[in-house]
């Protein structure tokens, strides 16, 4: 049976047609997404010949026998890797485009499909650009990536062989949205925004599905979360929702999440007690792919945090580096960004010394060969 989705405004509540191509309220209000979802029997997933993120078909924005067959790539059900004594790593660089992106964009990619659309506009540090670009091409769908000039070479050619047209914009991320944004307001064109279109989300929330089914059942203690956008963080507040109201879990796993210390406003507005993020100063950092001075969904990202009773860190230059070359010593080469995610760990282990005798996950989220 076809599923009643919309999208509703975070801040008026007015619910929005997917058909609309709005992107946000006419209020200005960001858009969520609603639709009744169907609780997942994981005792039954090992039964289904499907291992891709679409096994969880029930609790998605999509029916069994939807266009996403014809786009899907085999996404998910990535490894859960011991790093050290209770610390994972789940490796979602096995993706077809090498990043965790993948998750998020073949969900809105296949819902742009099913609406029609035949071109659309998305804004990316790299990895969401390239991962819009490789579905679009397979649903053949034209699509328009904008992403600051500054971006490694080896994204852009990455997202150049599948077809997309790039548009390189001189400045900063937030630049680059704006340019993106302008288009799509001139253009008309569907925004296949990983930021502002709630369905990327909808794949991104599938990683703690997963996590749950590695732990047999049972969510570790905490989550590492990196936070540029907070795509992936999104995702897991929607899991933890989702899995506590289906009675699987009772109560939601902490999010300790991280920022380079030389680009985190959410960090600045955590530390002040604040629930609004006000646009930093990005004074540049390796890490790329979280190098976001104005999040848009800054409120909701705080709200995430302190509702999981988290916490949220910026990490040095020189220990982002140092972390990615110790993850590499341990036979996993990751993208600099990713680098992050193990520093964050490292430096929470200071300031939480238990954090030692919990079980902890990070995302390895792209691979290395996409950094210099």
């Amino acid at each position: 049976m076809e599923k009643n989705i919309s999208y509703i405004c975070v801040e008026c509540g007015k619910k929005i047609s997917l058909k609309s191509n709005k992107w946000k309220c006419d209020c200005g209000g960001l858009l969520n997404l609603e639709y009744e979802k169907i609780a997942i029997d994981f005792n039954s997933l090992t039964l289904l010949n499907n291992n891709s993120l679409w096994k969880y078909i029930d609790s998605m924005p999509f029916d069994k026998n939807d266009c996403w067959n014809e786009i899907t790539m085999g996404e998910g059900n990535t490894p859960l890797i011991s790093i050290d004594k209770n610390l994972y790593a789940k490796s979602d660089y096995y993706m077809p485009t090498l990043s965790f992106k993948d998750r998020g964009a073949v969900v809105l990619v296949s819902m742009a499909k099913k609406l029609g659309v035949r071109s659309v506009v998305a804004d990316s540090s790299g990895n969401a650009g390239t991962a819009i670009a490789a579905y679009g091409a397979r649903a053949g769908i034209d699509c328009n990536i904008f992403v600051p000039a500054s971006t490694s070479n080896k994204k852009i050619k990455q997202i150049e062989a599948h077809g997309a047209t790039i548009h390189k914009v001189p400045g900063t991320r937030e630049d680059t949205a704006k340019a993106a944004i302008n288009m799509v307001e001139n253009s008309n064109l569907f925004y296949a925004s990983h930021i502002y279109n709630p369905l990327f989300w909808e794949g991104t929330k599938t990683y703690f599905y997963e996590v749950f089914e590695h732990f047999k059942g049972v969510m570790p203690d905490v989550f590492i979360i990196p936070v540029g956008n907070g795509t992936l963080l999104m995702g897991a507040y929607i899991a933890f929702k989702e899995m506590l109201s289906w009675g699987l879990i009772h109560k939601m796993p902490k999010i300790l999440a991280v920022q380079a210390e030389n680009c985190s406003p959410i960090v600045k507005a955590f530390n002040k007690g604040s629930y609004i993020v006000e646009q930093c100063e990005n004074i540049g950092t390796l890490a790329e792919g979280i190098a976001i001075a104005a999040p848009a969904r800054g409120s909701e990202i705080l709200k995430a945090i302190r509702e999981t009773n988290g916490d949220i860190i910026g990490v040095s230059e020189e220990n982002i580096a140092t972390a990615r070359s110790t993850l590499a010593s341990k036979g996993l080469y990751v993208e600099i960004t990713t680098g992050a995610n193990y520093a964050g760990y490292l430096t929470y282990l200071q300031k939480y010394p238990d954090l030692k005798e919990k079980t902890v996950v990070l995302p390895l989220c792209g691979a290395g060969i996409k950094s210099s």
